[in-house]
């Protein structure tokens, strides 16, 4: 990994190349992924078997394309007590931080003769989407666990997941034992984009949902992205990233790792280290080095790192968490010796992780937070996946008749100002009785 010196012109170019790399989509995956919606739209089930045969599983028929309880049972006999012991600790702790964030309906009668309040309720319909990596091989099962438990939580009762099958038609025991214990019944194999189609229109087989969540490919992502509006999507979320602010504390085997947890997600994943220590950057980008010759995913690391990655040495730990809250990282890592001296100077990140037996990954599998976190910069706006994507306020309004005449005078002077007669006559002609 590249050592910058920051602030400087060539770590400049580097920091705007990191903050700018969006996530872009050309006009030929519009095109494909709008064909395919479009397709889906039109034709439902038939759409639906053509694609998941002609991409995942050649013998895939309408009568299997949702899993058996006969498929459900036989997937807990090829799962091993470590994995159900994980799974528990992972499903217990992911639902016990969530419910921190179940919201209550309320009322409000402060002013004389009105009662204003709000309902919260869940929505009727979530779609889970679990991508289908290596087909199949992979299971992404903290994928299930975070998307369908502040779901849940929420109190939506119908969740339907989606994944991709494998070849042979089938799914990985560990994604069923996982939905088997959040309590998904509702299973189908299709993945890519004619998955996100289904669930947002609905077809014969396949029940319409009012929110879709969970992360995918281009294709996964620019599909919830065209039907965003016709349903509800958790975020528009790009390659993962890291961003390591370290002081001469932290360990140089521990910074180096957690870089490459995220590089080898994909090459055009980020992982930034921020220091105030050219020694310890030194040290790092010497550790990087040692740790890729072991890597499984080592070719797809480096070009991640090459092209996305970056050593930056900066004045202090004040300059550092000032270039944090500019990236608005994902994942910001504080591995420095008095973390929680600086946390409150954090504005911009999905998931803040403090000290030096804190890296991400506990963050991704089994803390308690959410893993579905916001990517490219959008944290400057945008939080975690929660129980409140899964549901929808109304507002509650009445007025007693002392009450009414009492504010209709201000409600036709604003009513007039904007020119709209009809709003100001509903309030004159009940003046008049």
């Amino acid at each position: 990994m590249k050592i910058y010196n920051y602030p400087s012109k060539s770590a400049e170019k580097k920091v705007s190349a990191i903050v700018n790399r969006g996530l872009t989509f050309s006009k030929k995956d519009y095109q494909t992924v709008n064909r395919i919606i479009d397709d889906v739209r039109r034709h439902g089930d038939e759409a639906v078997i053509k694609y998941a045969r002609r991409f995942d599983a050649p013998k895939l028929t309408l009568n299997s394309l949702k899993v058996s309880d006969k498929e459900m049972r036989a997937a807990s006999k090829k799962v091993d007590r470590s994995f159900v012991r994980a799974l528990n600790r992972a499903a217990s702790q992911i639902d016990a931080f969530h419910r921190q964030q179940v919201r209550q309906s309320w009322i409000d009668t402060q002013r004389p003769g009105t009662l204003l309040g709000q309902i919260v309720n869940p929505v009727d319909a979530a779609g889970v989407y679990v991508p289908g990596a290596r087909g199949g091989e992979t299971p992404l099962v903290s994928t299930v666990l975070m998307s369908a438990i502040p779901a849940k939580i929420a109190g939506v009762d119908n969740i339907v997941m989606v994944t991709p099958s494998t070849k042979t038609g089938g799914i990985n025991p560990h994604l069923l034992v996982a939905a088997k214990k959040v309590g998904i019944k509702n299973i189908y194999k299709i993945g890519s984009a004619w998955a996100i189609a289904a669930l947002a229109y609905g077809t014969a087989t396949i029940p319409r949902v009012d929110v879709i969540a969970g992360p995918g490919n281009i294709y996964v992502t620019l599909a919830k992205k065209i039907v965003s509006g016709t349903v509800g999507i958790d975020m528009i979320a790009g390659p993962s990233e890291v961003l390591v602010i370290a002081d001469g504390s932290a360990a140089p085997e521990f910074a180096a790792a957690d870089l490459l947890a995220q590089a080898e997600h994909d090459v055009l994943s980020s992982s930034v280290l921020v220091t105030d220590s050219a020694d310890f950057a030194g040290q790092v980008a010497a550790e990087v080095d040692r740790q890729l010759t072991t890597l499984p995913r080592s070719a797809i690391a480096r070009e991640s790192l090459s092209r996305f990655g970056a050593l930056l040495v900066v004045e202090d730990l004040a300059a550092a968490i000032a270039l944090a809250n500019r990236i608005a990282p994902e994942h910001l890592e504080l591995q420095i010796d008095d973390p929680f001296e600086y946390v409150g100077q954090i504005r911009n990140a999905g998931a803040v992780f403090l000290g030096h037996y804190t890296p991400e990954p506990v963050g991704d599998y089994i803390a308690g937070p959410n893993h579905v976190l916001p990517t490219a910069g959008t944290a400057r706006f945008a939080s975690a996946l929660s129980v409140d994507h899964f549901v929808k306020t109304s507002s509650v309004i009445h007025y007693s008749p002392t009450a009414f005449k009492r504010e209709a005078p201000d409600v036709i002077r604003l009513a007039e100002t904007e020119g709209l007669d009809g709003h100001a006559r509903s309030i004159k002609v009940r003046l008049k009785k």
